[in-house]
Formats: C-alpha cells, sequence, structure tokens
C-alpha cells in the first residue's frame, strides 16, 4: 500500500483557482488482485510464513476499496511568490477488504533430511472507518494558456491501521510528497493537457520496523471542451518506486513495485449562480504491474468553488450633439 494514490492529479490540476472557500468530495472505488508474489510478501511480513522455509507457493491476493475523500481547501486572493497559493486538507472514510487464498508446497530441511508438507489456506480481512490525514500546499503559476504548479504534501498517520490486518485505510507511518505540473488551456479551441510529477518518501513503520522506498509518480490527463461546459478525454498513471524496501522488520528483500494505467475520462461544468460545480468521471485499467497488485478504479468527484466574476459592464459613451 502506497501514500500516493495514482489518479489523483488529472486534467486542469495547474489552472488556475477562484480565490475563496473551495470544497472537493470523491467517491473512489478500486479493485486489484495478484497471484504469488505480493501474496507471498504479505504473509511474510504479517508472520504467517517464514522466509527461511523454501516454499513453492500458488496464491493469490485480492483487495477493494470503496473509499469517500472530502477535501475542503482555500486560495488566497493576494499573490504569493507571483502565484496563487491554495491550502487544503484531505480526509478519507470508507471501508476496504483483502485476502490471501494460498495452497503451499513446502519442506523444511533437518540435518541430512527434508520434510515435505503442503497445506492450503484463506485468508480476509475488513475494515470500515477513517483513514489518515493529508495537508497540502498548491502554488500556481498563469502565463496565457501556459499554467505550472509546485505542491506539497505529507501523511498524518492517525487512520485506522493494524499490522496483524490484511486490509488497512491508514498507512501506518508518516510520509513526505512533493512536486511539480504543468496544464496547457486554450478557452478559445478547448484543447487541454495535464501532467503532475512527484517524489513520495516514507518513513519507517514503528510497528513492523519496515520502510518502503522512495517512489516517483506522474499523473496525466488530456482533454477536449466540447461545449463550453462539456469536457471528454484520456488519463493515465505511471507509478514506479526507484529505491528498495529497508528497515530491521524487511523479510522479503528490495520488492520495488511499479504500475501503469490507462483509462477515459467526461466533465461537466454546472453553473450555480455565485457557486460553479464541476462534476468528472474517471476510470483507470492497470498494467504492468511488478511487486504489487494491478486492476481497475474509478473516480467520480464533485467541486463545489466560487464562480468566476462577470465582466465589469461597459456602459457607452455620449457624444455631445452639436448645435
Amino acid at each position: 500500500m502506497s501514500f500516493w494514490l495514482p489518479g489523483l492529479f488529472g486534467s486542469l490540476a495547474a489552472a488556475p483557482q477562484q480565490p475563496g472557500f473551495s470544497l472537493t468530495s470523491v467517491y473512489y472505488h478500486s479493485s486489484v488482485s495478484e497471484h504469488e508474489t505480493v501474496a507471498r510478501a504479505r504473509e511474510i511480513n504479517r508472520g504467517r510464513l517464514s522466509a527461511s522455509v523454501s516454499t513453492n507457493v500458488r496464491a493469490r491476493f485480492a483487495a477493494d476499496a470503496d473509499l469517500a475523500l472530502v477535501i475542503p481547501s482555500y486560495t488566497f486572493a493576494s499573490p504569493v511568490l507571483g502565484g496563487q497559493a491554495t491550502i487544503g486538507l484531505t480526509t478519507i472514510t470508507g471501508r476496504s477488504n483483502a485476502s490471501v487464498d494460498a495452497l503451499l508446497n513446502a519442506s523444511i530441511l533437518t540435518g541430512p533430511f527434508a520434510i515435505a508438507g503442503s497445506r492450503f489456506y484463506s485468508v480476509g480481512d475488513e475494515v470500515t472507518g477513517f483513514g489518515d490525514l493529508y495537508p497540502q500546499l498548491t502554488m500556481r503559476w498563469n502565463a496565457g494558456v501556459n499554467n505550472f504548479m509546485a505542491y506539497l504534501t505529507g501523511n498524518i498517520p492517525v487512520g485506522a491501521y493494524d499490522p496483524s490486518r490484511l486490509a488497512n485505510l491508514g498507512l501506518g507511518h508518516g510520509a513526505i510528497d512533493g512536486g511539480v505540473g504543468y496544464t496547457y488551456f486554450d478557452p478559445t479551441t478547448g484543447n487541454e493537457f495535464s501532467v503532475v510529477g512527484g517524489l513520495t518518501y516514507n518513513f519507517e513503520n514503528p510497528d513492523t520496523d519496515y520502510r518502503s522506498g522512495v517512489d516517483l509518480h506522474i499523473d496525466w490527463g488530456v482533454s477536449k471542451f466540447l461545449t463550453k461546459q462539456l469536457q471528454i478525454g484520456a488519463v493515465g498513471y505511471l507509478y514506479d518506486q526507484l529505491t528498495c524496501d529497508g528497515g530491521p522488520g524487511d523479510r522479503v528483500g528490495c520488492f520495488e513495485s511499479r504500475v501503469a494505467s490507462v483509462g477515459a475520462q467526461v466533465g461537466y461544468i454546472v453553473p450555480m449562480g455565485e457557486i460553479q460545480g464541476y462534476v468528472n468521471l474517471k476510470a483507470y485499467r492497470e498494467f504492468e504491474a511488478e511487486n504489487r497488485a494491478e486492476g481497475w478504479n474509478v473516480w467520480l468527484t464533485l467541486v463545489l468553488s466560487p464562480a468566476a466574476a462577470p465582466p465589469p459592464a461597459v456602459t457607452p459613451t455620449r457624444r455631445m450633439a452639436l448645435k
């Protein structure tokens, strides 16, 4: 389980925001599975399987989650460092479950003899509750159709977590993450492209003495506004762990993980007087996973933000009639 939730950023990520309070609500569903590698590693780390035992494991790990992300934020009207500053806090609540089905064919060396045996077992966990807290600072700069951003976020490990469980809503450790992004958006043509890349540093889990390696993540989106309100396009992400896992509690070795994904999106802007609503639906299909379960996920997002101020009315100039 990584700190970064791939797909969190998408289209218009670096576009300027309207000053004031905004509220983003996200329903997130994911379903993933993996054979052998992830299942074996999880069971070793939980103490159900010994890394010193020679095993031929046929196993399947599966997990799914239904999460609600609520993200209140505030964008300052006064410029900061020549740009626009936004602060926010991501909160998570929901449900997660995970299971492992495994057939173990093991041989244990006892002196000159090897004792062989087979065992099948199935274990599953489910948890419902609150996840960790994620404060975030974002800076944005605008130059015509080009938009730039930088962000800094981290993890406050207060969510539901138990090192003996397969399923958790919290990480059990702190993390810090930062990155940069770019959005090209031309309102006259409706063409848009966004990409955000970042790095995550994970602190050691005090319950397991395990530390995940540094990872790189890239989220991207490309879209076309067919009208001033309707948007369609494609989305994707890449997650790639750059350094090995470690710590005194590491029983599985380096275990660098990676996964890629592509998908589709549709968005719609809903004018609501002084408030503007934005609804976005995007879905991802993962592939090329290594040391990580892969599957699919869906995001349904509603953003409520201050509406853009209307242009000032132009008073017609009267010319004095000369007699």
